[in-house]
């Protein structure tokens, strides 16, 4: 059962302005990029639930969150279906990304109270998200998209939480630009948490680059 309520996770969301994402089939060396990750001050991660069995290493990871991590939000990406939704809820995600609009996943995550963000690509896509209940809807892949497609939505929705993923660095210049066209937060996977970090295990830069990230994104709202 999810330990943070939807709206606790979509102020967390907007508050910190970035969501790391991450996967990997070892459970020790999650524990470390999600310490590592919490240590910068992210507290959301994106479980990219993409390999066999990864249920049991995300079921671990909260657990350990729970007791280690206070205040850590564990959620999970990658969700194609309901019964994944619901499986995921059940091991306690407390926010559920999935790759493309499914209102049967919508139905599961209204069902708990619990966040989900569908990937949209379409102002339509976006609008119906919205009559179903979504609060923060993630646009992917973000590269396709750009900046200028948040830019264009929030034109004639100003109420509308845009999420892009993919396409998204560390790079000051490149979150200013995704943030002036009025991103709510982003999410940063390999960008962050990258396989040159992983192969040297250098937690304590990872810690730091998160850190770096969450400030950079904190300036860049001021502006």
């Amino acid at each position: 059962m999810a330990q943070f309520t939807r709206i606790e996770v979509a102020t967390a969301m907007k508050e910190t302005g970035m969501i790391p994402l991450f996967f990997s089939n070892d459970l020790e060396l999650s524990k470390n990029v999600l310490k590592a990750c919490y240590d910068g001050g992210a507290r959301l991660m994106e479980f990219t639930a993409r390999g066999d069995f990864a249920h049991e290493v995300f079921a671990e990871l909260t657990k350990y969150a729970i007791k280690e991590l206070p205040g850590m939000i564990m959620g999970v990406g990658s969700v194609t279906d309901a019964a994944a939704a619901s499986l995921y809820m059940q091991l306690g995600a407390n926010f559920i990304v999935t790759p493309v609009f499914r209102e049967d996943i919508a139905i599961a995550c209204n069902r708990r109270k619990v966040l989900w963000s569908p990937g949209c690509g379409t102002l339509s896509e976006i609008a119906r998200a919205e009559e179903l209940g979504c609060e923060i809807v993630k646009l992917f892949p973000g590269e396709i998209y750009g900046p200028q497609f948040i830019k264009g939505v929030k034109g004639p929705c100003p109420w509308t939480n845009i999420m892009p993923t993919g396409g998204v660095s560390t790079e000051r210049d490149n979150l200013k630009s995704w943030f002036d066209a009025g991103a709510t937060c982003v999410g940063i996977g390999s960008q962050l948490i990258s396989a040159e970090v992983l192969k040297n295990k250098d937690y304590a830069g990872l810690a730091q680059k998160v850190k770096e990230t969450i400030a950079t994104i904190a300036d860049l709202r001021k502006k």
